[in-house]
């Protein structure tokens, strides 16, 4: 590796540290609030970096890494997203009870794993990444013991994530098989080598292998059918937890599978056909059942398979363009969006939590506007964006996916998330009804202390979605310096 390869990797070097310096730190000096100022200047610091390492790229970094503006930009957003959550999680464990300080070195390790699933080009960067950011997540779900369901979710994620692993692995096994690589920039040659073989449909062992892989990718997006563990842990983890879940997971994940699966250099209609399935029944199955829950977070949790099968309509998008530079934009765009909005929301559970849990049914938010005016106003605006109305991220997101979907004629997937968009809406404005009910004549249990650090957090979240609502052309603007991939 040379100074310059050196430099290009330094955000993801500077975030590496960051998690060394913390465990340093904890050992050494247990302190609440100096593990969250360790953190917060390393995560600024790696952001920093990105302008160091911006005009060096593209570049490849060992056959491993590719430092590119895609990877960089998603480096930043999961960075940025893991700095809001830092915040987030400073005020809600200060209401805890017990150690504190582990969870944010377990936080900075698994953005590390996601800051490399985003760079990776080979399996073996993919498989260590996803592993470094599943392996945190055991931990983190279940870290506030037995209390609120938190240790029996982490079970469930470890088991089902360990199911999820194996079918990874074989499916790897199987590609390398076919191909002979485990670099995603040699499969269109390797496979367009193999004799007889032009296309995926003529090589079954290479179609099982990414099928396996898709599962396992599947599960880590929590789409249909691959879903089933999504309700459980969004309920049982802490709200910060389920924040870094539903945002810096699948984002490192979309952003691996659009890298995986261009790299083929081929349209299959096979591939075509699996990814439609996937998309349709999550935004069917995400949607649907929504509207029989009555807690929050587990409707969140069913709203959040939804959002992956939007996503996935860009994944499609991407695969039947000979350009797909709208495909990948849409994607990016709608994840920001989707950034912005989810932490908004998690954001103001957590910050209405208190030491005797968090409010979880919808009928603990009643009447909450009358009681907390502000913290309100950003969860309807967050609930308004998640339902994709106009004058919020969320509109301009879907409304980017259905351009992109709609430019190659994937028509049915555009048509079921324009239909189940509807279905959404009854289950988002159910929540913002509540909000501005009668309020009940006793207060509610759930009303912890705004601090200022969340009162910005938030702040930030609701200015930044409501002004890609109206204004979305300077992210626009930056998404079209993305490469093709």
């Amino acid at each position: 590796m040379t100074a310059s390869d050196a430099l290009a990797l330094l955000p993801w070097i500077v975030l590496a540290a960051t998690a060394i310096v913390v465990m340093m730190g904890i050992a050494f000096r247990r302190r609440h609030g100096l593990t969250l100022g360790l953190s917060l200047a390393g995560l600024v610091a790696s952001l920093v970096s990105l302008y160091l390492a911006a005009p060096l790229a593209p570049r490849q970094v060992t056959p491993l890494l590719v430092v590119d503006r895609y990877s960089l930009f998603f480096f930043g957003l999961l960075v940025a997203a893991e700095l809001v959550i830092v915040i987030l999680l400073y005020d809600y464990l200060g209401r805890q009870e017990g150690p504190r300080e582990e969870l944010y070195l377990l936080s900075l390790i698994a953005t590390l794993g996601g800051a490399v699933l985003v760079a990776s080009t080979h399996f073996a960067s993919f498989f260590l990444g996803l592993e470094m950011m599943s392996v945190s997540l055991y931990a983190m779900i279940a870290y506030l013991g037995p209390r609120r369901l938190s240790l029996e979710a982490g079970v469930k994620y470890l088991v089902l994530a360990a199911a999820s692993a194996a079918f990874l692995l074989f499916g790897i096994a199987l590609i390398y098989a076919a191909l002979g690589t485990l670099a995603f920039n040699r499969f269109a040659a390797a496979l367009a080598a193999v004799p007889g073989h032009a296309a995926l449909a003529n090589t079954s062992m290479l179609a099982a292998g990414v099928a396996l892989v898709l599962t396992g990718i599947g599960f880590k997006m929590a789409v249909a059918p691959f879903h089933l563990w999504t309700p459980d842990v969004y309920q049982g983890a802490a709200a910060p937890v389920t924040a870094w879940i539903s945002t810096l997971s699948k984002g490192a994940i979309v952003a691996l599978l659009l890298r995986f699966l261009l790299s083929f250099h081929a349209a299959h209609r096979g591939i075509l056909l699996v990814v439609s399935l996937i998309a349709i029944a999550s935004m069917i199955v995400g949607n649907l059942l929504a509207l029989l829950q009555d807690n929050v977070k587990r409707i969140l949790a069913y709203s959040s398979i939804a959002h992956m099968g939007y996503l996935l309509v860009a994944v499609l998008a991407a695969l039947r363009a000979g350009n797909p530079q709208l495909a990948i934009e849409a994607a990016a765009f709608y994840l920001v969006a989707y950034f912005l909005t989810t932490l908004a929301a998690f954001g103001v559970i957590g910050a209405l939590s208190n030491s005797s849990g968090e409010p979880e049914l919808v009928d603990d938010y009643r009447g909450l506007f009358w009681r907390r005016p502000a913290v309100a106003t950003v969860f309807v605006f967050s609930l308004f964006s998640l339902a994709g109305i106009p004058a919020t991220a969320g509109f301009i997101g879907k409304y980017y996916l259905v351009a992109a979907g709609a430019s190659v004629a994937v028509w049915t997937p555009v048509i079921v998330l324009v239909a189940s968009s509807v279905i959404g809406l009854f289950y988002y404005l159910r929540i913002v009804m509540t909000l501005f009910a009668t309020p009940d004549p006793l207060p509610r249990a759930f009303s912890g202390r705004i601090t200022p650090w969340s009162g910005v957090v938030l702040g930030v979240m609701l200015a930044g979605l409501v002004w890609l609502g109206f204004d979305p052309n300077p992210m626009i603007r930056l998404l079209h310096s993305l490469p093709p991939l």
